[in-house]
């Protein structure tokens, strides 16, 4: 046998194996591509907040409002689901909790925790994509009271892996 039949056989022999590894990591990085376009979709209000991160921040807050969640995924008892709109409800003096979409959206979410807590006493936790790039963030987030950013990713509710980005906890509270 040639020098040349055995380094084919020997590749034969390695690349079957890889060719099976390949495919298997396109199904996952498939699987995780399209976990990423519903995560950072305005169209899915249901990658809830994980509980434990929620009770930890519960906690501290003593939170009265969710105000864009849908019924399943609703953090407190008074909540906004897309047909009450908490865009245009008040949340005067509220206590909120806010994990908004995480679409092209997220802007109108932020600057309406912003002005709720500036101009009607409304205290805001927002559980937000790390974007620290973007318009909103530079507009809104960065006006914040107080930013947090945990270590390590999320994984939302009902989501098999985690989140492809960082969140941040942005605090918007009173001026007094």
């Amino acid at each position: 046998m040639s020098l040349l039949v055995r380094s084919l056989s020997l590749w034969e022999s390695v690349a079957k194996p890889l060719n099976h590894i390949m495919a298997t990591n396109t199904s996952l990085n498939a699987s995780a591509a399209h976990s990423r376009r519903v995560m950072t979709s305005s169209n899915d209000l249901t990658w809830a907040t994980p509980q434990v991160w929620f009770d930890s921040l519960d906690l501290e807050f003593d939170f009265t409002l969710d105000p864009c969640c849908v019924h399943e995924t609703a953090k407190c008892t008074r909540h906004f689901t897309p047909a009450e709109n908490g865009l245009v409800q008040s949340w005067a003096e509220e206590t909120v909790f806010m994990n908004p979409p995480y679409g092209r959206e997220v802007g109108v979410w932020m600057k309406k925790a912003y002005e709720e807590a500036r101009d009607n006493m409304a205290l805001v936790v927002c559980f937000v994509r790390a974007s620290v790039d973007t318009e909103w963030w530079r507009r809104y987030a960065s006006r914040a009271t107080e930013i947090r950013f945990p270590k390590g990713r999320v994984t939302f509710a009902g989501a098999e892996t985690a989140a492809p980005f960082p969140v941040a906890i942005v605090i918007f509270r009173p001026r007094l």
